[in-house]
């Protein structure tokens, strides 16, 4: 069951909450804001969370961007992570196309995310290099804070200086230089970031064809059910299970999951703005209402909807029609 292919389109979204925390800072360590001042944080930020979750709790299953460090705590290049990561040799391997194209596909976040995959080792005459594309089966928008005020999106950061235990070796004056050094962080007061996906196993049934008839054989697989459950508890528990200094604070709070019929065509648009965030009497507050009407125009072509969340931290208004309840920590029925 678990090797099957999954031919199902999926339209979904997930909530990640950020209180006195830092989910996503751009380069000089603020939180990522666009340039109307709205709290957003990227795509990358969510896939690395759920790439983090895989390698630490399914290591046999295979993790090809995830950074790794060698003896010389360096990062390895693309061509050496090939190496490390098992796939093969790529010193041997890098004339083969299929045969690259067939091994990288071994790993679960190629298959959910794709791939820009273009190594090169050596110079000149001695360069053996490869330029493979995978178009990923999982699409992740960038996430965009939903916390609202009086229907006001309330975007409110805060630094705050850090003491380190040693001194700096590189201070300008003796004062200085008998003091401990003195840093910043920055933090998201509160906010709930709103990232909308979408699933498309057809992404990938090109390149397995090509793979299978280049193999002469047909061993590769496309997306699995494994890969989707493994992936939704990635989405489900990913951010929540990568605990870090910055990060602590950020967590998931919500994913809804739509799943269309077997060979229903019907598209559905981005659902990032259709969810609105509000705190009452202290407890988060979410509100459906948007998704619940776009949602009721696709029932033929619905096969399930799936709501997860927490019911200890969250209350859920205009709740979609048929939708599963589950808990979001458990993944156990709610209703």
């Amino acid at each position: 069951m678990e090797n099957q292919n999954f031919n199902n389109r999926v339209f979904g979204l997930a909530l990640i909450k950020s209180i006195n925390s830092n989910f996503n800072a751009d380069f000089t360590g603020q939180p990522r804001t666009l340039p109307d001042g709205r709290i957003y944080a990227t795509d990358k930020a969510l896939k690395y969370s759920i790439r983090h979750f895989i390698h630490q709790q399914y290591p046999e299953d295979k993790v090809l961007y995830y950074k790794r460090l060698n003896e010389k705590t360096h990062p390895y290049s693309l061509a050496e992570l090939y190496d490390v990561v098992d796939l093969g040799e790529f010193d041997k391997d890098f004339k083969d196309k299929p045969k690259i194209l067939k091994n990288i596909l071994s790993c679960i976040d190629v298959r959910l995310f794709g791939s820009t995959f273009t190594p090169k080792k050596g110079k000149g005459n001695n360069e053996k290099s490869v330029n493979l594309s995978v178009h990923g089966t999982v699409q992740v928008n960038h996430g965009l804070n939903q916390f609202h005020r009086n229907d006001i999106p309330i975007d409110e950061t805060y630094s705050e200086q850090i003491s380190a235990p040693f001194r700096s070796d590189n201070a300008k004056s003796e004062k200085e230089a008998q003091q401990a050094t003195i840093g910043r962080q920055s933090k998201l007061r509160e906010g709930h970031y709103s990232y909308h996906f979408s699933i498309n196993p057809k992404n990938l049934s090109p390149l397995v064809d090509l793979v299978n008839k280049g193999q002469g054989d047909n061993s590769s697989q496309g997306l699995t059910q494994k890969d989707i459950t493994i992936l939704k508890e990635g989405l489900r528990l990913g951010v929540t299970h990568f605990d870090s200094s910055s990060k602590a604070g950020s967590d998931n709070e919500l994913l809804l999951w739509v799943q269309l019929k077997d060979g229903s065509k019907k598209v559905m648009p981005s659902f990032t703005e259709m969810v609105k965030v509000t705190r009452s009497n202290g407890k988060v507050e979410i509100d459906l209402s948007d998704l619940k009407g776009l949602l009721s125009n696709f029932d033929d072509d619905i096969e399930i909807i799936e709501l997860y969340y927490s019911p200890e931290n969250s209350t859920l208004n205009n709740i979609p029609e048929s939708a599963k309840l589950k808990h979001l920590l458990t993944g156990k029925d709610l209703n």
